[in-house]
């Protein structure tokens, strides 16, 4: 080939190139990134529902762990309402409402009248048996009182810390019937009416009364008097949620998470999912401690004011819902923790020069000890070899302890993520990075001259 045949050959691309450049960019092709973008949308719309499902679900799994450990177990619902028993305004309703059953059921006055007859049919001087009957009030105000200091003080004494767990553990069973639909026993509930048979209780009063010298306790009859504990329609809707949440039990979380991390995985940008779902978890604790509020407030509302008082109704709610409400609260601050740092670990100005302000913190601790002469050697090469790995597991650690902690309270999380924390910066400063290697003809010391 000639020189000429070349230089006409180039001319003849060169012109094909420029009839390309006029004609325009191609028409998109099956490769074209349309269809990616079609992807990247679904991928999108995908994780929302997921992540969205998971953050409804999450205040219905807390309630049902709650419900299945809780309330169906006794073991633990004894723990939950033992301090009741020291409580003072449940011992002050107690006391009140055991005292007037027991005064109910004894005809003081007419008693005090019949001994006050008898005596003055004994020969008494005329002046004494006319005086005799103005202390009837007196006697028997004196006597109620007597009885009422009585109740009160076995109330408090520690002995009725064994009656009111021995009551527990029997009512706990009739409490389980009663929020499953079954009906009899010491509760029930019909006609969306709950009632509590007081006869258990005031028959073991009565036989440590008895024991403790108090003789006219012998004559309280066998009590069978239901009192009116909740009026309200929402008795039946709670059975109803109580038996779906108790089925679920424990599956409701597994299911919770589960779409969660699907939700993440699925993701574009999946820092930016685990974020957006934390700050939703959160949320959906926070609903939850909303819907309690409200729940008390209905609570009380149905209440009888003539069977206890609100204060004591507010405690015995307090008491029932507390792991309930150490639940939600932990799962919150979990949530905002994982926001925290997925927030920390992505591109913003401000986590960028967090991050490189924390680096170049562990650095100068790392170059101190290294001049004073503490040197990982081989242990601080394989740790920043293997720093990822390390990194991941202490993370997954964490969680697991989280998972298999049996009650995590704020302070459980809170210290979990410090030690969390603690690990991941030892990893950092034991982590010694190789030296740099000597560039080839630098102006180095380690260059050739």
């Amino acid at each position: 080939m000639t020189d000429e045949d070349e230089v006409r050959r180039l001319r003849e691309r060169v012109a094909q190139l420029e009839l390309a450049l006029a004609a325009g960019p191609r028409p998109p092709t099956p490769e074209s990134p349309q269809p990616r973008e079609r992807r990247v949308i679904w991928r999108t719309v995908a994780s929302a529902i997921l992540i969205t499902l998971a953050c409804l679900l999450a205040p219905l799994s807390a309630t049902a762990v709650w419900a299945s450990r809780q309330v169906s177990d006794t073991d633990q619902y004894l723990k939950t309402v033992a301090p009741l028993a020291d409580d003072p305004s449940v011992q002050t309703t107690i006391s009140d409402a055991v005292t007037n059953e027991i005064l109910a059921a004894i005809d003081i006055q007419g008693i005090t009248d019949e001994a006050l007859n008898a005596i003055s049919q004994q020969g008494l001087p005329p002046r004494v048996a006319a005086n005799l009957q103005a202390l009837s009030g007196p006697l028997v105000s004196g006597v109620q009182s007597f009885i009422r200091d009585q109740v009160a003080n076995f109330v408090a004494s520690p002995e009725f810390a064994a009656v009111w767990e021995q009551a527990n553990q029997t009512a706990h069973s009739e409490l389980v019937n009663l929020l499953e639909g079954n009906q009899g026993g010491a509760l029930s509930a019909q006609n969306d009416t709950v009632t509590l048979n007081l006869a258990p209780i005031i028959a073991q009063v009565k036989e440590r009364l008895v024991a403790r010298g108090f003789g006219v306790a012998e004559n309280i009859p066998v009590v069978n008097k239901s009192i009116v504990l909740v009026q309200s329609d929402g008795v039946t809707k709670a059975q109803g949620i109580y038996r779906l949440l108790n089925t679920l039990g424990v599956w409701l979380p597994i299911i919770s998470l589960l779409l969660f991390a699907a939700g993440v995985y699925v993701a574009r940008n999946h820092r930016r999912a685990l974020l957006i779902g934390a700050l939703g978890f959160a949320g959906s604790m926070l609903a939850l401690g909303v819907g309690l509020a409200l729940g008390r407030a209905l609570y009380l509302n149905a209440l009888p004011s003539e069977v206890i008082s609100r204060e004591t109704g507010g405690v015995i709610f307090d008491t029932i819902v507390r792991y309930l409400r150490y639940s939600l609260r932990a799962v919150g601050v979990l949530a905002l923790i994982v926001a925290f740092a997925a927030f920390f670990t992505g591109p913003s100005v401000s986590a960028v020069k967090t991050r490189a302000g924390l680096t170049r913190g562990i650095g100068a601790l790392r170059g101190n000890a290294e001049s004073a002469g503490l040197n990982t050697g081989r242990f601080g090469a394989w740790t920043f070899a293997h720093k990822r790995m390390l990194l991941i597991a202490s993370i997954i650690g964490g969680a697991l302890v989280l998972t298999f902690w049996s009650q995590p309270t704020v302070s459980v999380v809170v210290v979990i993520a410090l030690i969390v924390l603690f690990l991941i910066a030892v990893i950092e400063f034991l982590g010694r990075p190789p030296a740099a290697a000597p560039v080839a003809g630098g102006t180095g010391p380690s260059a050739p001259a």
